[in-house]
């Protein structure tokens, strides 16, 4: 599945435009201002951003400035309400592929999306691991230290997506947006359940524990070393 950033700090149009990407099969971040979206671009692997120009933190020019600099060939469509030829030419030489002006269609908006993927190199992740844990996404199989774990369709999408973002403190609100499309309730235990269904498979009969509780936070999925294990 086709991942993708969207770095946009007006709320009705991000939830938008991820509802509209998920619906079209696509795993959706959204980072609200530039400083989040620049490192959630720099430190994950993503198909695709969708960067906003007017952000708070840090503007879209100079975000795109950097992530030239780390990732020369990252895709990027800037989204903006600036509509004047020259910042469309500015934003082409700073290196975006695509310029969208707001207010746009969400048609047109995918329709540019899959034009650049389509021009995008392509370098699919076919395997995703972590010390003894492997997932291999074309047989849709997981297993841990060759064992195979007997995974239900939600748990595979739950450990696929911490193991696409391993060693990130992952929220439950984030959890249950990208792996249920849903918005979190508090009071809700949905994510905690899930986890720790996935926990008695992928955890409980191995030493070296991989998800751990954040309290009050969320999970992360990572090789900790002994010292570092919880109690």
């Amino acid at each position: 599945m086709p991942r993708i950033l969207i770095i946009e700090d007006e709320q009705k149009i991000a939830s938008f435009v991820k509802q509209g990407f998920s619906q079209e099969g696509f795993v959706v971040d959204v980072a609200s201002d530039g400083i989040d979206g620049l490192h959630l671009a720099t430190t994950s692997e993503y198909d695709l951003l969708v960067l906003d120009v007017m952000l708070p933190g840090r503007d879209g020019w100079s975000v795109l400035e950097e992530i030239r600099r780390h990732r020369p060939d990252q895709p990027v469509i800037l989204l903006t309400a600036l509509d004047a030829v020259s910042h469309r030419v500015k934003g082409l030489t700073a290196g975006a592929d695509d310029y969208l002006v707001k207010p746009f269609a969400f048609s047109e908006l995918l329709a540019r999306v899959r034009n650049v993927l389509r021009r995008a190199p392509v370098h699919p992740v076919e395997v995703l691991c972590l010390d003894d844990l492997e997932m291999d996404l074309l047989r849709h199989k997981a297993t841990r230290a060759g064992k195979s774990l007997d995974l239900a369709p939600q748990e595979y999408r739950l450990l696929e997506y911490l193991l696409r973002h391993a060693g990130e403190v992952l929220t439950r609100t984030r959890i249950a947006e990208q792996v249920w499309d849903m918005n979190f309730d508090g009071d809700s235990n949905v994510v905690d359940v899930a986890i720790r269904r996935l926990r008695r498979k992928v955890d409980d009969t191995f030493a070296q524990k991989l998800i751990h509780t954040l309290r009050g936070v969320g999970y992360v999925l990572e090789q900790r070393g002994a010292r570092d294990e919880e109690k």
